[in-house]
């Protein structure tokens, strides 16, 4: 796969993005912002972290996406009794009496990791090396993931029972977290349509993994001016209440800002953004255009925000 320009491979991209969201769409009613962001999140090499209620599609979301990109995909299903080498994989003593390992579900390119929160933190943290490191270790031994790599996990906000809420270090992990919300009406109408009769829509594989690695270099490769990223440096420390930039209004509402994981998201997030929307270099408007998702479970809120009422999204839209 050669371009002979990066310019030519932007274009190349951006093409291919559409295609991607046009035979997502085949499956897919709606939620064109909730794809968006995942695909965003697949080209900046990052994870993303799907919250919303029951029977809103998310898991087979993520099937689609796997299949349109032609990637290897494994779904757990995290409970309470989920335990870490049910995840990375656990040695066993073979035949010639020697040790051998067994590579769990994690060897794969996109984990579905569902109902995250409802397994201990000790299986959470199974999760976090393969995230950041791109690796797992057992027994002392590394063992090193295929590329590409993401962690695509649900989450259901309703339920507190039974449920284990993630540590801030692990959603820190998390490029975007993405809500999802209720379809429109004819949205739900074409769903049922869709869902309860006999035919089945056929997705055409776009993109392979080769591709998806020389367009999240591409990315990496976009340039972006000082201006957006000391806007998008300055966004991140607006949300720290000790920071020099901090309003005080934000030193009220908020307890903790986002930290420098953030920032780095951002300007990754704008890069995407910018090239699948048909331009070369990333401005202010693409830094906020992805902000929200990055930001949103990166800072919290104190008790004033809660009692007053003001969303993560809502204290997000005042820094701008």
């Amino acid at each position: 796969m050669q371009y002979r320009s990066d310019v030519e491979a932007a274009d190349a991209l951006k093409n291919a993005y559409q295609q991607i969201r046009s035979e997502i769409g085949k499956v897919i009613v709606g939620q064109d912002e909730v794809i968006k962001f995942v695909l965003i999140s697949i080209f900046s090499n990052g994870h993303c972290l799907l919250v919303g209620v029951p029977g809103l599609a998310k898991t087979l979301l993520v099937q689609t996406v796997a299949q349109v990109l032609d990637l290897d995909f494994k779904r757990i299903q995290f409970t309470p009794d989920l335990m870490p080498s049910d995840i990375i994989g656990s040695e066993i003593l073979g035949e010639d009496r020697n040790f051998k390992f067994i590579r769990g579900p994690v060897f794969s390119n996109i984990i579905l990791a569902d109902e995250i929160n409802r397994t201990p933190p000790k299986t959470q943290a199974a999760l976090l090396e393969a995230m950041q490191e791109k690796s797992v270790t057992a027994a002392g031994v590394t063992h090193t993931l295929a590329k590409p790599f993401f962690v695509l996990a649900t989450q259901n906000p309703i339920e507190q029972e039974g449920t284990y809420p993630l540590p801030e270090a692990q959603l820190d992990r998390f490029m975007f977290n993405v809500a999802l919300d209720y379809p429109t009406f004819k949205e739900e109408l074409q769903v049922v349509k869709n869902t309860t009769s006999t035919t089945q829509a056929v997705v055409h594989k776009q993109l392979n993994a080769a591709q998806i690695i020389y367009f999240q270099q591409l990315v990496r490769n976009i340039p972006v001016s000082d201006n957006v990223l000391e806007y998008a440096v300055k966004l991140v420390s607006k949300t720290r209440p000790n920071s020099e930039f901090a309003s005080p209004q934000v030193k009220r509402l908020l307890n903790w800002g986002a930290g420098p994981r953030a920032s780095q998201f951002l300007i990754l997030g704008a890069k995407c953004h910018a090239v699948l929307n048909g331009k070369y270099s990333p401005d202010i408007e693409d830094v906020q255009a992805v902000a929200k998702p990055i930001l949103s479970h990166r800072i919290v809120r104190s008790y004033h925000a809660e009692a007053e009422g003001f969303s993560a999204n809502d204290i997000i839209e005042q820094l701008f």
